[in-house]
Order: structure tokens, then C-alpha cells, then sequence
């Protein structure tokens, strides 16, 4: 395979380095001079020829297998002023001008929230994540990003995971959420035997396996295979028991600056809602100073919401309901008495949302995004509905990856 020189000349949103024709080169920074190869369907990353100061060693020894972070070999000062001018530079051609407050990264070992692949080779089992654009598995025993206590609980895991391959097909995933009452764990990926499921030796082993880790609760979509105690977390004031595979933002600094931002973002508002609320992740916080409407797609959400409001006294009040809000957004008449909304819908963004909350009355909007792409096409038209895009704060929730999000503040 060939070989060739390269200069980097900057790093685009997925974390792959850039050449200055426009090849992706993987591992790279701007500004260095690059050894590369010709891969089957890529560019590989021979040698680094001349250095970026900013270039560091990087805190994992899976780094560059492993396809979890791409970009750790980056100081984090001039890794953070690259993702805070990604959004800045989005935002600049889609012609939205607004102050960009500095962006706020969350600290490495605090990632509550990961999904860990299993896979049988032989008579071993390894667990880990995809290697970097490959479906081949990365066996990991350390995780910079990841709350130790999952770190920890990784040989328990994978004996857990041991249980899982009954049928030949199967490739599971432990999808892994750390709570304050201990780890909860929902897998996928299970292929289902003649028998329909795992059979009763299975169960009983995953049960023993959980018991002995203590782990929170273990379940596989609606079929609950261990259950010691419900999973909780804290919004606000309340404590929350968690649905089998809930949302939770990813880290717990991460979700406390997006609540303080919400919060601060309504202003003096009296009357709220929160649309795409989940299980409540900034309802109890946002209802310690203002009346609360809150609404998602998901029942077994808005059920867990419901019963924690007994579980914060002082609170205003809130009322929730289960609404798809993708196929019946809430109207711009239903808004009517309401002072401020608060949205923090999926990647795909809340299109219709935003042009009812546009026809609306409502002087204040926050908007909170893992898709600053969808998030753009949004705030355009409610800026084209008179309201201003006030401030933007860019959230590094994903550390050392291409991802951001962010939080956007309206007024009228």
C-alpha cells in the first residue's frame, strides 16, 4: 500500500484529523506533518513526522484500538476551544448571531452511562466496546470516561455475560446505568433459542451472578431477570425510580449545568412546560420555582415521573402526561397562559415543536441539544417567528469524542 506525506490543517466534527485536500486522516491534530497509508477504505496513520504542541500522551492504553474516544491525544485547552468553535462556526453560516459562553467539559470518571459489547471467542468471553470504525471488539479492563464503580464491576459483568450465549447468533449488549442504588443493567443483542428465551439454568445464573455483584436490578427488554431494587436517581429534590432502560443524560455534571442553565434560562417565569421531559431530569428542578406541564412519548417515563412527585416536598405544582409530541405537539393554543418552554428532544430534533412554540404567545424558550445540526434548523424558526437566540452554552457531555451538545436560551 502506498504511503505518503501529509499537513493536517484541521479536525473535523467527528474527531478525524483533515488533510488540507480534504482526506480524513485519523489521530492527527492540526498543524502536524503525518506519515499516512492507503488502508482498504481509509487513510491509517503511520507516523507523526513533526508534532502539534498540543499533542499529549493520552490517559487510556486502548486508545486509538478502542472506538470509544477519538480524541485523547488532545490537551484538553485547545481541544475545548475546537469544539466550542464548531458550534460557533455552525451557528455562523446558518446566520444565528447570539453571545457563545464558554464551553463547560465534563471531568474524565464520571460517565454514568455506557454499553458495553460482549462476545464469545472460543470458550472466553470478552466485553468491551467496538474498535474504531469496525464491528471488532475491543476487550477493555480500564475506562477513563466510566464512574469507577463500573470500571470496577467489569470482571462481575462479564461473568454476567458468560450466560448469554445460548444461541449461536447472539451478541449482546449490556446497556449499563449507574444508579444511587446500584447498577442497573438492560441487554440486548440476545438471539432467542426453540425455546423462546433463556433457558432456566441461564436465568438462574445471571440471577446468582447479579446477587453476588449486587447489582441494582438486571433485565432484558421486558423480561426481568433480576431484581434486587429499584434503580434511583436524584432530579432536584426528588428521588426517581428508574424504568427498565431509561434516558438519563450521561454524566451528573453534565445534567446539573444543563438544569442550571434551564432554569436560569425561564427567567421569572411562572408557568412552564417541559417538553421531551423523560423521567422528570429537569421537571422537579425547574418546579422548584415555577408550575410545571410536562410531557414525552415514553409512559413508562412520565409513570416513574408521577411517582416521585410525592417524593420532593415544596415543590410547585406538575402535572405530567405521556403525549408522542413528534406526531401531537403540543399546540401553540395550548400554550396560552404559559411563560416559558423548556425542550430537550432526541437527535432528531422537535421540527414541529418549534413551530408551535413560533405561533405561541410564550416570550421565553430553552432548548437543550445533542444535535447542534437539528438544534440550528429549530432555532431558525423561532427566530424567524421574532424571538432572539440570546445565548448558546456548548456542553462537552461526551469527553474526548467529535460529540457536543448544547443549550440555547430565546427571548421575545
Amino acid at each position: 500500500m502506498a504511503e505518503f506525506e501529509a499537513l493536517i490543517s484541521k479536525v473535523g466534527f467527528q474527531g478525524d484529523g483533515l488533510t488540507a485536500g480534504g482526506l480524513v486522516v485519523p489521530l492527527t491534530l492540526p498543524g502536524e506533518r503525518v506519515r499516512v497509508r492507503q488502508g482498504k477504505d481509509k487513510l491509517e496513520l503511520v507516523e507523526v513526522l513533526e508534532a502539534s504542541p498540543d499533542r499529549v500522551v493520552p490517559p487510556c492504553a486502548h486508545f486509538s484500538a478502542c472506538g470509544g474516544c477519538a480524541l485523547q491525544h488532545w490537551d484538553i485547552p485547545a481541544y475545548s476551544a475546537w469544539k466550542r468553535d464548531t458550534v460557533g462556526n455552525l451557528l455562523q453560516r446558518a446566520g444565528l448571531e447570539t453571545e457563545l459562553a464558554p464551553i463547560l467539559t465534563t471531568p474524565p470518571a464520571s460517565r454514568r452511562r455506557v454499553g458495553l459489547h460482549a462476545r464469545k471467542v472460543g470458550k472466553n468471553i470478552e466485553l468491551g466496546f467496538k474498535a474504531r470504525k469496525s464491528w471488532n471488539l475491543v476487550a477493555i479492563r480500564e475506562c477513563p470516561v466510566s464512574d469507577p464503580t463500573i470500571v470496577a464491576a467489569l470482571p462481575q459483568l462479564k461473568a454476567l455475560a458468560g450466560y448469554l450465549f445460548e444461541h449461536p447468533k447472539s451478541a449482546p449488549i449490556l446497556h449499563i446505568t449507574l444508579s444511587l442504588t446500584g447498577l442497573d443493567i438492560d441487554i440486548s443483542g440476545v438471539e432467542r433459542s426453540k425455546s423462546g428465551g433463556l433457558s432456566a439454568d441461564a436465568r438462574m445464573n445471571i440471577a446468582m451472578c447479579a446477587a453476588e455483584a449486587d447489582f441494582a436490578r438486571v433485565s432484558m427488554g421486558e423480561d426481568m431477570l433480576y431484581m434486587a431494587r429499584t434503580p434511583k436517581v436524584r432530579f432536584g429534590k426528588a428521588m426517581v425510580g428508574l424504568p427498565i432502560a431509561p434516558f438519563l443524560q450521561a454524566s451528573v455534571p453534565s445534567e446539573s449545568a444543563m438544569a442550571r442553565l434551564a432554569i436560569e434560562g425561564i427567567g421569572e417565569a411562572k408557568k412552564v412546560a417541559d417538553l421531551f421531559c423523560g423521567a422528570g431530569t429537569f421537571t422537579f428542578p425547574l418546579a422548584e420555582k415555577a408550575v410545571v406541564y410536562a410531557a414525552d412519548g415514553s409512559a413508562p417515563a412520565i409513570a416513574s415521573l408521577k411517582a416521585a412527585i410525592g417524593t420532593a416536598p415544596g415543590l410547585k405544582t406538575i402535572t405530567a402526561e405521556a403525549r408522542d409530541l413528534f406526531r401531537r405537539p403540543m399546540l401553540a393554543e395550548e400554550m396560552k397562559g404559559f411563560d416559558a418552554i423548556v425542550f430537550d428532544p432526541p437527535r432528531a430534533g422537535a421540527e414541529a415543536q418549534a413551530a408551535e412554540i413560533a405561533r405561541s404567545n410564550v416570550s421565553r424558550a430553552v432548548a437543550i441539544s445533542c444535535n447542534p445540526s437539528t438544534f440550528v434548523r429549530d432555532a431558525n424558526i423561532l427566530v424567524k417567528a421574532g424571538f432572539s437566540l440570546d445565548r448558546v452554552t456548548p456542553i462537552d457531555q461526551f469527553l474526548w469524542s467529535g460529540h457536543v451538545e448544547l443549550v440555547g436560551v430565546f427571548s421575545r
